[in-house]
Formats: C-alpha cells, sequence, structure tokens
C-alpha cells in the first residue's frame, strides 16, 4: 500500500500546526519547514478544512491552526478522508475494473479486509500522541533560532 502525497503533506501540516499550538501559522512558513509545494499545500488546507480539524483565518494577520484538540484528531480520520475514495486495487473500482478473475476471486475479501485492519490501527493513533514529547520533532519543526547576536564580533 502506497499513501497519496496529499495524505503525506495533510499529516506534516497537522504535526506542524500541533507542535505550533497557540499559534497561527503561515502557509509559507509551514511550506518552507515541511518541504511542501505552496499549491498542494493550499489544496490539502481546504480539505482538512472541510473535514473540520483545521481552522483558517484569512487576510493580513491570517493564517492555519488546528480546529479541535490534537488529542481529539485520530489519525485514521485523516487517511481515510483523502485514502478513503481511492480503491486500494483495481478490482474494488466500479468504473476502471478491467479484471476478469472478479467473479472468482478469492484474494479480493483478504484485501477488503487488510485495507479495514490497516484503518482501525490508524484510528488508535492521535495527533497528540505523534508530537507529544518528541522533542526531535520539534527541533525539525520549530524555527530556527535567531543566531545573529552569536554570529557578530564584539570589537
Amino acid at each position: 500500500m502506497r499513501i497519496t502525497k496529499r495524505t503525506n503533506i495533510a499529516v506534516r501540516l497537522l504535526m506542524y500546526c500541533a507542535v505550533h499550538e497557540g499559534r497561527l501559522v503561515t502557509r509559507s512558513e509551514v511550506a518552507a519547514r515541511c518541504n511542501i509545494s505552496e499549491n498542494h499545500l493550499a489544496q490539502v488546507v481546504n480539505q482538512l478544512g472541510q473535514v473540520g480539524v483545521l481552522a483558517t483565518r484569512r487576510g493580513r494577520n491570517g493564517g492555519l491552526q488546528l480546529a479541535r484538540p490534537a488529542a481529539e484528531i485520530c489519525i485514521g480520520e485523516i487517511f481515510r478522508a483523502f485514502e478513503g475514495k481511492l480503491p486500494l486495487v483495481e478490482c474494488f473500482a466500479d468504473l476502471d475494473n478491467t479484471c476478469p478473475l472478479v467473479s472468482a476471486c478469492r484474494l479480493r475479501n483478504a484485501l477488503m479486509r487488510a485495507g479495514e485492519a490497516f484503518y482501525v490501527a490508524l484510528d488508535h493513533v492521535t495527533l497528540d500522541s505523534l508530537t507529544c514529547d518528541n522533542f526531535d520533532l520539534y527541533q525539525l519543526l520549530a524555527p530556527a533560532p535567531c543566531r545573529q547576536a552569536q554570529a557578530m564580533p564584539r570589537g
């Protein structure tokens, strides 16, 4: 199973917002720190807003923040929102299915169960569990400290 780029971006964005809880973050800031194209990010922001996990504020002092506490955001919910409509395998797609074995395939049911087990496993993971006390993550996503004062020679 391969996760789509949008799902990957969604999780990175949510983790960034969780690390910066209590303040609005900008799309350009997230894009730069999380190595995401601003175009892709804009699409993901919109979808996360529709799901109700991200709040946005427009304007000069606008930005993004979590719409709910990180402990209430289930990663399974996020994956379902982005991946749930995509068929796991071709035979799950009603329109694009070209497999002639569908009527006799025994693997199809096993794949359906495996796909559901994947989401169930993610239902037990919250955004908070990914970020809380994750000091390495905080170091990666925290703003770079100002080193200008240290670098300037005195004299």
